[in-house]
């Protein structure tokens, strides 16, 4: 008599290549639809690397991490927790950090030249039990280092970012989720790996937060208002210095 044997890709833990996987982990809403439809269990993983590469360090990074950081900053029990910049290219632009929901209070600074110190700071500050997240810029780390963050994060479920540049991208790494970003205007988010098939083109998230953009277009339409009404910027200057200096 024969008996059906159950497909070993029926499991919960085993999926298949050609299909997204559907993660048993713990994931955070990334805060952009569009990504969360792309990403293994529709968020971030928590207790896992997080690798993220760019030319150059941008400001507009915070565009596609904040809606996260802004939700692991608050605990069940309404407490926030500290989220821990280990050497950040740039000053937090705080009123801007706090018109998205995350408080510049909740942000904690290290300062560090040397690849090793950062290495230490993001180690320390993920076994820490009161960080809520850890986002560190480790261009000089090789794959044995990020290895430990790693094992450090998935110990205690820590929601982890590593920012790494352009030149790393044929390195080893033991991070399940390896992100590119690139534009300015527009953010272009390409998928480099992942546990699933390939995407092969990029997700196109916004470069300034709603509230930015809208001011910016306002701006935008009133320039081309007045450049309508004066032809040219320096006629209308002219104008305006001659009506000055025969009042």
């Amino acid at each position: 008599m024969l008996r059906a044997v159950s497909s070993p890709l029926s499991i919960a833990h085993v999926w298949r290549g050609e299909e997204l996987a559907q993660s048993s982990e713990r994931t955070l809403p990334s805060g952009h639809a569009q990504l969360d439809a792309c990403l293994p269990g529709a968020g971030w993983p928590l207790g896992s690397l997080i690798e993220i590469l760019q030319a150059q360090p941008q400001q507009h990074a915070w565009q596609l991490l904040l809606p996260a950081l802004a939700q692991a900053s608050q605990a069940s029990q309404g407490e926030a927790g500290p989220i821990v910049l280990v050497g950040p290219p740039f000053e937090p632009f705080g009123p801007s950090l706090q018109a998205q929901g995350l408080s510049p209070a909740r942000l904690l600074r290290v300062d560090a030249d040397k690849s090793a110190a950062r290495l230490w700071a993001a180690e320390q500050a993920l076994r820490c039990a009161e960080v809520a997240a850890v986002v560190a810029w480790l261009p000089r780390s090789n794959a044995n280092e990020l290895r430990r963050l790693h094992m450090a994060a998935q110990q205690h479920g820590r929601l982890l970012f590593v920012f790494r540049t352009l030149h790393s991208r044929s390195d080893a790494s033991p991070a399940r989720l390896r992100l590119m970003i690139e534009g300015a205007q527009e953010l272009q988010v390409r998928i480099l790996k992942r546990r699933g098939p390939p995407l092969l083109e990029a997700v196109s998230l916004p470069a300034q937060p709603p509230r930015l953009a809208a001011l910016l277009r306002s701006r935008k339409s009133a320039l081309a208002r007045d450049a309508a009404v004066f032809p040219s910027s320096r006629s209308r200057s002219d104008v305006l210095d001659r009506t000055a200096a025969h009042a």
